[in-house]
């Protein structure tokens, strides 16, 4: 996905936490529920990789490879 900004927010909810990605160029958002007690680094990751999946199925971006990008 290249190095896109992308906004994270975090809300808990009793023992799951819900994660939006929202790239800013675009607006468009993805959202993930996992267990709260999870690393904040892999709902960052499996959330940005969300984003990148459904920005490339409504054709917002190409398939360009592994993304190696943090944000």
């Amino acid at each position: 996905m290249g190095a896109r900004e992308i906004i994270f927010e975090f809300r808990r909810i009793g023992s799951v936490v819900k994660v939006t990605a929202i790239d800013v160029s675009t607006g468009t958002e993805a959202v993930i529920a996992a267990p709260a007690h999870a690393a904040e680094y892999a709902l960052r990751d499996a959330a940005r990789r969300k984003l990148a999946y459904v920005m490339k199925r409504q054709g917002i971006v190409r398939d360009e490879g592994p993304d190696k990008t943090e944000t």
